[in-house]
Protein backbone atom coordinates (compact mmCIF):
# COMPACT_ATOMS: atom_id res chain seq x y z
CA UNK A 1 0.00 0.00 0.00
CA UNK A 2 1.30 3.44 -0.89
CA UNK A 3 1.05 6.34 1.53
CA UNK A 4 -0.42 8.70 -1.07
CA UNK A 5 -3.19 6.22 -1.91
CA UNK A 6 -4.00 5.73 1.78
CA UNK A 7 -4.16 9.49 2.34
CA UNK A 8 -6.61 9.76 -0.55
CA UNK A 9 -8.75 6.91 0.82
CA UNK A 10 -8.61 8.45 4.30
CA UNK A 11 -9.63 11.87 2.95
CA UNK A 12 -12.63 10.26 1.22
CA UNK A 13 -14.08 9.59 4.68
CA UNK A 14 -14.78 13.31 5.09
CA UNK A 15 -17.52 15.27 3.35
CA UNK A 16 -16.62 18.87 4.18
CA UNK A 17 -12.88 18.76 4.85
CA UNK A 18 -10.76 19.90 1.92
CA UNK A 19 -8.47 17.09 0.74
CA UNK A 20 -5.57 19.53 0.67
CA UNK A 21 -5.81 19.78 4.48
CA UNK A 22 -4.92 16.11 4.86
CA UNK A 23 -1.35 14.86 4.55
CA UNK A 24 0.93 12.36 6.30
CA UNK A 25 1.54 14.72 9.22
CA UNK A 26 -2.10 15.67 9.77
CA UNK A 27 -3.23 15.06 13.33
CA UNK A 28 -6.56 13.57 12.38
CA UNK A 29 -8.19 14.10 15.79
CA UNK A 30 -7.82 17.83 15.15
CA UNK A 31 -9.97 17.66 12.00
CA UNK A 32 -13.33 19.28 12.64
CA UNK A 33 -15.21 16.38 11.05
CA UNK A 34 -13.43 13.62 13.00
CA UNK A 35 -15.91 11.65 15.10
CA UNK A 36 -16.63 8.16 16.32
CA UNK A 37 -18.68 7.66 13.16
CA UNK A 38 -15.66 8.59 11.04
CA UNK A 39 -13.59 6.11 13.04
CA UNK A 40 -16.12 3.37 12.26
CA UNK A 41 -15.97 4.31 8.59
CA UNK A 42 -12.18 4.04 8.69
CA UNK A 43 -12.36 0.60 10.31
CA UNK A 44 -14.78 -0.53 7.57
CA UNK A 45 -12.59 0.98 4.83
CA UNK A 46 -9.48 -0.79 6.08
CA UNK A 47 -11.32 -4.10 6.32
CA UNK A 48 -12.97 -3.96 2.90
CA UNK A 49 -10.27 -2.20 0.86
CA UNK A 50 -7.11 -3.50 2.49
CA UNK A 51 -8.35 -6.77 4.01
CA UNK A 52 -7.00 -5.90 7.45
CA UNK A 53 -8.66 -5.47 10.82
CA UNK A 54 -7.89 -2.54 13.10
CA UNK A 55 -9.62 -1.61 16.33
CA UNK A 56 -10.82 1.65 17.80
CA UNK A 57 -8.16 1.38 20.51
CA UNK A 58 -5.42 1.03 17.90
CA UNK A 59 -6.74 4.11 16.11
CA UNK A 60 -6.87 6.06 19.38
CA UNK A 61 -3.19 5.18 19.93
CA UNK A 62 -2.31 6.93 16.65
CA UNK A 63 -1.81 10.66 16.25
CA UNK A 64 -1.16 11.34 12.58
CA UNK A 65 -2.39 9.93 9.29
CA UNK A 66 1.10 8.43 8.84
CA UNK A 67 0.69 6.64 12.19
CA UNK A 68 -2.53 5.08 10.84
CA UNK A 69 -0.74 4.08 7.64
CA UNK A 70 2.05 2.44 9.64
CA UNK A 71 -0.49 0.65 11.84
CA UNK A 72 -2.28 -0.82 8.84
CA UNK A 73 0.99 -1.84 7.19
CA UNK A 74 2.07 -3.61 10.37
CA UNK A 75 -0.92 -5.96 10.19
Amino acid sequence: MELERFISDFADQFDDTDVSEINAGTEFYELEEWSSLTMMGLIALVRTKYGKIITGKEIRDCTTVKDLFDLINSK
